[in-house]
């Protein structure tokens, strides 16, 4: 237990084709995984993890047809009221990262009322991405920046020097670790436009599994595999044993 990663990210794959095979529509799979979410939300949280963050909807699921749109929204208003419960009996803090200007403005109240509500929990972090994209963060981050040097020079200061410390804290991920393992499902192997700056370290695990049909125990055996992994970050083994 130890050697748990502190930060886990999951990108949820599978839903459409898990309905298809039930002859079902595919908002049925989309359904059917917020199961999966809460047992590895439990899990996680038992065990001691520290942040998990599931990547629900991406900046290109927009170009999706209206009616599944529609419908991933509207699940994802009423998951955010049921699951309330659920993040204050296990202690979760929760939080949307993501562009939430498209968003509707009563979804945006849900979630707002959301975090504020569990803030003050300190257990684990349930993260989850909504209308976000890898390309949009850098964007924004060096908007924001941009913004910051025009105001230095407005006021005839010298302009910040960009740093990697500085750049990570432009992003919108700004105070929370880069994943140590990335997990994706459905037998899909790429991170499709997903935290492309934080995951430059991040341990990946790619299972077949379809998301609805993910478990604890599937959970358990990503941990166990990324605890079988040597993470050198750029240094040699020697150098690693000498630290």
């Amino acid at each position: 237990m130890d050697k748990l990663p502190a930060h886990i990210t999951i990108i949820m794959d599978g839903n459409g084709r898990w309905a298809k095979q039930r002859g079902m529509e595919r908002l049925f799979g989309h359904r059917a995984g917020t199961d999966s979410v809460r047992e590895c939300c439990e899990y996680a949280a038992q065990i001691g993890v520290r942040y998990l963050s599931l990547f629900a909807f991406s900046e290109e699921n927009w170009n999706r047809p209206e009616s599944e749109v529609n419908g991933l929204m509207q699940l994802m208003a009423k998951a955010v009221v049921n699951e309330k419960p659920t993040f204050q009996k296990n202690n979760i803090r929760f939080r949307v990262i993501g562009d939430l200007t498209r968003l509707e403005p009563s979804l945006r109240e849900e979630i707002a009322q959301a975090e504020l509500e569990t803030a003050q929990n300190t257990g684990l972090t349930l993260i989850v991405f909504l209308s976000y994209s890898g390309k949009w963060d850098l964007l924004q981050a060096a908007t924001r920046y941009g913004a910051m040097c025009m105001q230095a020079a407005g006021q005839g200061q010298e302009q910040p020097s960009l740093t990697p410390e500085l750049w990570a804290n432009l992003l919108a991920t700004a105070g929370i670790p880069d994943p140590d393992l990335m997990i994706r499902t459905s037998g899909e192997q790429r991170i499709s436009n997903f935290l492309l700056w934080q995951c430059a370290y991040t341990e990946f695990y790619f299972t077949d599994v379809l998301w609805p049909d993910f478990r604890k125990g599937d959970l358990a055996k990503a941990i166990l595999d990324f605890q079988t992994r040597k993470r050198r970050f750029g240094l040699t083994g020697e150098q690693i044993i000498e630290k």
